[in-house]
This record gives structure tokens, C-alpha cells and sequence, in this order.
């Protein structure tokens, strides 16, 4: 257990550090603790001893090693009020009834990365308890269509698709027998249905019958799967850890990888902070992240960026937008 003053000297340099990116210096905390330069470099080295410092080789300061970020975090973090700048740009968002919830979250996780010089991570699906209402159909022209998909709580999907050569008669006899045989299924169980019960049975009324089968089918596969969106990626650029060209060339090819971040996915509804090693995706990052639920829609919303975080401000940010996306 540290000492009121090695937490205050902690405190000083992890809060610094963020800020300026910067070791810190004994002669900093002097002027904020009003103690002497022998009394805090003793502090410091206690500190560094216990592996909650580290010392730079281009500076007398320190800074904070991992297991410090961690002990600030879990000690001595207070959570501030979010300035009302940030919630004005987040309300604005919110309020607009013209979005949609996904479009919503992506917006307010595009502001987050741009004030905060952090990635943002949308990992959703659609929610377990959704049962398919119907399908719909609207021709563009004489090649393409838009299917739209719509559930029981009024979630709504639609993809462009395809469908030259085939004659609208086709794709009516289609739709329809696919409202009929597998409407008030849950979403999560229409693939299966699809596949065992519309499939062997489809050629018999459908002359297109296996192109349009496969049409369809990817459209439901596509609406079931977790869908992700990654913004602010660049945004990282911005921060003096990944200023180095082969290291944010790697960070970018792991933000491809989609098993890598498929581990993102949050496992509860609290909101959790993952440092260094303690994530899967990076271990010079961080990432903080909780889960949402709605009666629509579930998935994780996360924030990545350096070990030098506002740890506190992303914190508030993200229950800030998790309380909009529930409410």
C-alpha cells in the first residue's frame, strides 16, 4: 500500500504525463507538493522500485510504467463532470430524430475519436430477442433492388442487391414465400431455416430459384452478423507514441484483422479499461470499453488509443453515450 504522499506524487506524474507526453521531473512535484527535491527523487525511486515508474533514457524524469496506469486507475482516477462542451456535441447527436440508432452511435464515436485523438469501435448485432415481421422489395431499375428486412420491435435493414435477368414475377414468388414460411422466426435462427426448410423446397415454385436463394440468404447472413465500424483511425497519428511509421503500419493492419477485433467485444455492461498486455489487441494501447443493450440492437463500444490516456474523460464519455443509446 503506498503512503498519502506516494499517492499524490503518482497522481501528479500520470496526470502530467498524459497532458504533455513528457517525463516528469522531481523539480514539477516540488512546486505542487511543496516539499524538497530530496524528498520527492526518494519518493520517485520507491515508486520506480515498486514498478510503478519507469525512468527514460533521455531524461532524469519518469514517467508511469503500465502497473502505474493501473494503480491510478483502480486508486486514485476521479471522474469530473464532462465539460459541457463535449456533452453539447454529444446531445446534438442524440436529439436528432432523424438518425438512426446505428447512425446515432457512429456519429457520437467519430466526435470521441476527434476530441480525444483515440479510435472508436462499434462491434454490434441485432438483438437476440428480434423475430423477422418480413422482407420487402423496392426496384431501383430493371438490374437492381433494395431488400429491406424489418423485425417484430421495428428494427429496420435494408441492402441493395443485384438482380439482372430476373424477372419481377420471380422475385415476388420468392418474397412471398419466404414471408410465409419463416416469418416470426428469430432473427438468429432465419439462416438455419432458410437453409433446411426454404431451400429444399424453393425450385418447385421459383424458376431463378437457386441465384435468388443465394440472394437472399447473404442478405439475411449480413443482417445477423456483427456488424463493425472503426472510426478515427488516423486520428492516432496525432499521438507522439505512434509517430513511428512501422508501428502504425502494424496497429492499422491489426484494425483489418477481423478475428483480432472480434476480442474487442465487451463482456458485461460495465465499462471496462484494458491496459498494455491485459488486451488482445496491442499491448503499447489501451482500450476501454463497455456493452450496450437496447431492445433492437446489442453489441460493445470501445475506445483504443496510447497507455497515455485521459482516462477519465473517455470513461465519461463512453457512459455518457451508453446512457444516450439505452435511454
Amino acid at each position: 500500500m503506498l503512503t498519502k504522499r506516494q499517492n499524490e506524487i503518482l497522481k501528479i506524474i500520470v496526470l502530467e504525463y498524459i497532458k504533455l507526453a513528457k517525463p516528469v521531473s522531481s523539480n514539477l512535484i516540488c512546486d505542487e507538493l511543496n516539499c524538497s527535491s530530496a524528498t520527492v527523487r526518494s519518493e520517485m525511486a520507491s515508486l520506480e522500485e515498486l514498478g510503478l515508474l519507469e525512468k527514460t533514457h533521455t531524461s532524469s524524469g519518469r514517467i508511469p510504467s503500465e502497473a502505474g496506469y493501473r494503480y491510478y486507475v483502480d486508486n486514485l482516477m476521479e471522474l469530473k463532470k464532462m465539460s459541457a462542451e463535449d456533452m453539447l456535441k454529444l446531445q446534438i447527436i442524440f436529439k436528432n430524430n432523424q438518425l438512426e440508432l446505428n447512425d446515432c452511435i457512429k456519429k457520437s464515436l467519430e466526435i470521441v475519436s476527434d476530441i480525444t485523438n483515440c479510435t472508436s469501435i462499434k462491434l454490434g448485432k441485432t438483438s437476440h430477442e428480434n423475430n423477422l415481421k418480413e422482407i420487402q422489395v423496392v426496384p431501383l431499375d430493371s438490374d437492381n433492388m433494395i431488400v429491406i428486412v424489418i423485425t417484430d420491435r421495428g428494427y429496420v435493414e435494408h441492402k441493395r442487391i443485384n438482380v439482372s435477368n430476373i424477372s419481377s414475377d420471380e422475385i415476388k414468388k420468392t418474397v412471398d414465400l419466404i414471408n410465409n414460411m419463416i416469418s416470426g422466426t428469430p432473427i438468429d435462427e432465419v439462416g438455419a431455416k432458410l437453409e433446411f426448410e426454404v431451400k429444399p423446397i424453393i425450385g418447385r415454385y421459383v424458376k431463378e430459384h437457386e441465384r435468388l436463394y443465394n440472394v437472399f440468404y447473404n442478405v439475411f447472413t449480413n443482417f445477423t452478423n456483427k456488424n463493425v465500424d472503426i472510426v478515427g483511425r488516423r486520428n492516432m497519428l496525432k499521438q507522439p507514441e505512434f509517430n513511428d511509421i512501422n508501428k502504425v503500419s502494424k496497429i492499422f493492419d491489426k484494425f483489418e484483422d477481423d478475428d483480432l477485433i472480434n476480442t474487442v467485444e465487451a463482456q458485461d455492461n460495465n465499462i471496462k479499461i484494458y491496459i498494455g498486455k491485459e488486451n488482445n489487441l496491442d499491448e503499447d494501447m489501451t482500450i476501454i470499453k463497455t456493452k450496450y443493450k437496447t431492445p433492437i440492437e446489442e453489441g460493445t463500444i470501445a475506445i483504443i488509443g496510447p497507455k497515455r490516456m485521459e482516462y477519465d474523460r473517455v470513461v465519461q464519455l463512453l457512459e455518457f453515450i451508453k446512457e444516450n443509446i439505452e435511454r
